[in-house]
């Protein structure tokens, strides 16, 4: 157990039932944990209740929970969920940047890839990070105590490869901007660190087929040939699940993290050691 009882943490990109936000969120609870999760809405999808139900699955677990809808690429979107949030629990010890953009359209070779979809990339996750740890800096700084910021990098962060030009570059500006965030903030007793897993057997999964299919194969059966490729070639024999992904946050969010920060932690099964 790592003890994070007395800590309330925010986790954004945390609405989707297969997420690697939710499993992120539910961890940190059960670690001991009040959670505060957003997404950019909050509905039902079918038989799954959305951010809602998040909020449900924590409080079940006698924890305290707040649902923020917001839009992490908008600076007056962010100002409001961590009022909402300080207005709640009084504080924030914990920041999990876990909100990614939507996977398909920027698939595509850079020759064909449309301005506005490498702007929403590099908006949702390089700016949106950036947005959310500036706000998390600032509350941690001004409180004292020291904190937790924990971003979501990629192995696509550290290697680039075709068809992923918008989302490579915006991994590794991520991972480029937790090196920078965590030298200035190692005075003030903050961590922050990123996690670059491998493909993660989510939603996202969907969206990445819709956007590297074949023409006559269906995105469902383009998914399960990435998830087949991806676990034949792993050295574990699978791709990750979100609860491998909500450990290591689970990790960098605890005490026993203190002395690692500027890191960027590899969870890929071993597809990626460098």
């Amino acid at each position: 157990m790592y003890e994070l009882g007395g800590k309330v943490a925010l986790v954004t990109g945390a609405a989707g039932q297969n997420g690697i936000g939710r499993a992120v969120a539910n961890r940190l609870a059960r670690e001991g944990a009040d959670v505060a999760v957003c997404d950019l809405r909050d509905e039902p999808v079918g038989n799954w209740g959305g951010l809602s139900q998040v909020v449900s699955e924590i409080e079940a677990q006698g924890r305290g929970s707040l649902g923020c809808v917001c839009d992490v690429t908008n600076s007056d979107n962010v100002s409001r969920m961590f009022k909402e949030t300080l207005d709640r629990f009084g504080r924030i010890d914990i920041l999990v940047n876990n909100a990614g953009s939507q996977a398909g359209p920027d698939r595509v070779p850079v020759v064909d890839l449309d301005e506005a979809v490498w702007d929403r990339v590099l908006a949702v996750n390089a700016k949106g990070t950036f947005l959310c740890s500036q706000a998390a800096a600032r509350h941690m700084i001004g409180r004292g105590g020291g904190g937790k910021i924990v971003n979501l990098s990629s192995s696509a962060g550290k290697k680039g490869r075709e068809r992923f030009a918008a989302y490579s570059a915006s991994k590794f500006a991520v991972i480029g901007f937790t090196q920078s965030l965590a030298l200035e903030l190692a005075e003030h007793r903050i961590n922050v660190n990123a996690i670059c897993p491998g493909l993660v057997d989510t939603e996202r999964v969907y969206g990445i087929a819709s956007g590297l299919k074949p023409e006559n194969v269906t995105t469902e059966a383009h998914r399960d040939f990435l998830i087949d490729e991806a676990s034949s070639s792993n050295p574990f024999g699978r791709v990750a699940q979100p609860d491998d992904i909500a450990q290591a946050a689970a990790y960098l969010a605890s005490a026993e993290s203190d002395y690692m920060t500027g890191i960027a932690m590899n969870v890929s099964g071993g597809m990626v050691m460098h």
